[in-house]
């Protein structure tokens, strides 16, 4: 006689695989949006830091679970990305690095995650994260960020083109200061089928 599972167990074990899938695969688009879509409280906290910036461009992301608006611009021979929720509270700011200005032992364990999770791969992007966090005011953020610190908080995001099984795609991989890792998702290329008009 052959044994049965429950449907009471089987659809709780679904659930939570989808769940599981999900939290590792969000995909993303960029559109390019103009200044005045842009949420207002969100220029308020970075009006005074685009004085003087080059190439300034602002967007909107879109997931499977929140929608994001994002500024970009070169300031002082760095590329920065300040990203802000809905509602224009600061969510984090990236700075655009290469491997050389991550410490060795953290670029040596980020590395060693890279080689173990992947066939082959490539680091096509680096970015310096400072992550807001309720424990400081959204001012502190952005002053750490404009002084390109090295606190303990930052994190490092790198977009990997890489092989799990027969084909390359496109991640995004977070790791801590100390270089351990945080967090993986499958990435889509940005989508700039947008047109300004």
């Amino acid at each position: 006689m052959r044994s049965q599972i429950p449907m009471g167990i089987l659809l709780p074990l679904f659930l939570l695989w989808g769940l599981f899938a999900s939290a590792q695969y969000k995909y993303e688009r960029e559109y390019r949006i103009r200044k005045v879509q842009f949420p207002e409280k969100a220029l308020d906290y970075i009006q005074e830091k685009l004085i003087d910036a080059k190439r300034i461009r602002f967007y909107k992301e879109t997931d499977s679970i929140k929608v994001s608006y994002e500024a970009k611009f070169k300031k002082d021979r760095l590329w920065y990305s300040i990203e802000f929720d809905k509602e224009g509270m600061l969510e984090d700011i990236e700075i655009l690095i290469n491997p050389p200005d991550i410490p060795n032992d953290s670029f040596n364990k980020i590395q060693e995650y890279l080689s173990g999770n992947f066939k082959k791969y490539r680091i096509k992007k680096i970015q310096q994260q400072y992550a807001f966090s309720e424990s400081e005011s959204p001012e502190t953020t952005i002053k750490n960020a404009f002084q390109n610190l090295m606190l303990p908080s930052i994190n490092y995001e790198l977009i990997v083109s890489g092989k799990k099984e027969k084909t390359t795609e496109q991640f995004e991989v977070l790791f801590d200061a100390e270089g351990k890792f945080k967090s993986i998702r499958q990435s889509l290329p940005p989508n700039y089928d947008h047109v300004l008009y």
